[in-house]
């Protein structure tokens, strides 16, 4: 099953010509999750041939514009195409104030529901589970209430080595093995264990999104051994104290933290228009935490099981 991450847009602030607002496609299976909607990115949906229409959830982080800008035109855009599956919409409070006020004075009479999810953006909660992940908040600190997603895989199923069953299992001692369980016989006995017949589950996959944030140390619970975090840098560390003043993080603090967590991989993104050239970003973080990337429009990043 693919779990990959697209990347949109990685300006903080105002874009520039080569660098759009904050948005990224998280690709599960055959959903698709978009994770913050700066301005233009339907335009970069369609730039890299991503289905809109496929879009089962929108996740919103804080109210900042750089963030949900696009929100209302690609909601629009949905509408006008003809979509009718619901869309589900987790953000900050507010939110559906801002967009019920927009499609009211539009006239806009949406096809389709919008089911919003008010977030609590200050712990640590799950807001989304189906049978194959679960989703949930990640308290950030930034200036107006502002929160990430952390992305898991459920437990997968162990395979079952066929050769190794016997005739007399029923289905639903099957699916018990599949799940770890022995197979007992009335009394309780073990008649078939699990070890014998099955081989290990593939890994669960996880990817967490820390958007906008002052340094926070104390997110290392949520983020322990995650397969790719994504970590605003919106500045190199000479600038510490502004990115502490306007609460914003820096590249050497986004690579302290990758580390500290012993993640996987390391995405930076959200960088100031100040930099014309993100190497300098770039070689900061690998100065700490050497398996980092920037987050570039149009790249994509796969976790492998």
């Amino acid at each position: 099953m693919d779990f990959e991450l697209r990347i949109l847009g990685s300006s903080s602030a105002t874009p520039s010509a080569n660098r759009h607002h904050t948005a990224q496609v998280l690709t599960i299976g055959n959903q698709y999750h978009l994770v913050d909607c700066g301005e233009g990115t339907q335009m970069q949906l369609m730039l890299y041939k991503i289905k809109h229409q496929r879009i089962c959830n929108i996740y919103i982080s804080h109210l900042h514009g750089d963030h949900y800008f696009g929100l209302a035109g690609l909601i629009s855009t949905m509408h006008l195409q003809g979509r009718q599956t619901p869309l589900h919409l987790f953000g900050p409070p507010g939110l559906s104030e801002i967009l019920s006020l927009q499609f009211k004075y539009s006239g806009t009479n949406l096809n389709f529901k919008l089911v919003f999810h008010e977030l609590d953006t200050t712990c640590y909660k799950k807001i989304f589970e189906d049978k194959g992940i679960t989703v949930h908040t990640i308290p950030m600190e930034h200036r107006v209430p502002c929160c990430g997603f952390l992305f898991r895989e459920k437990q997968k199923p162990r395979p079952l080595i066929k050769e190794k069953l016997p005739d007399f299992l029923r289905p639903p001692q099957l699916v018990r093995l599949k799940w770890g369980e022995d197979i007992k016989d009335e009394a309780g006995n073990i008649i078939l264990r699990n070890s014998d017949v099955t081989l290990e589950p593939k890994r669960s996959r996880s990817y967490a999104y820390c958007a906008d944030s002052r340094y926070k140390p104390d997110l290392l619970p949520y983020l322990r051994q995650v397969d790719l975090l994504y970590h605003e840098a919106t500045f190199t560390d000479d600038l510490r104290e502004r990115a502490d003043y306007t609460f914003h993080s820096t590249a050497r603090q986004a690579a302290e933290l990758a580390a500290a967590a012993q993640v996987r991989h390391l995405l930076i993104g959200h960088f100031s228009v100040r930099y014309k050239d993100l190497s300098p970003l770039l070689q900061e973080a690998q100065e700490v935490f050497t398996k980092t990337d920037l987050a570039i429009e149009g790249s994509i990043f796969c976790v492998r099981e």
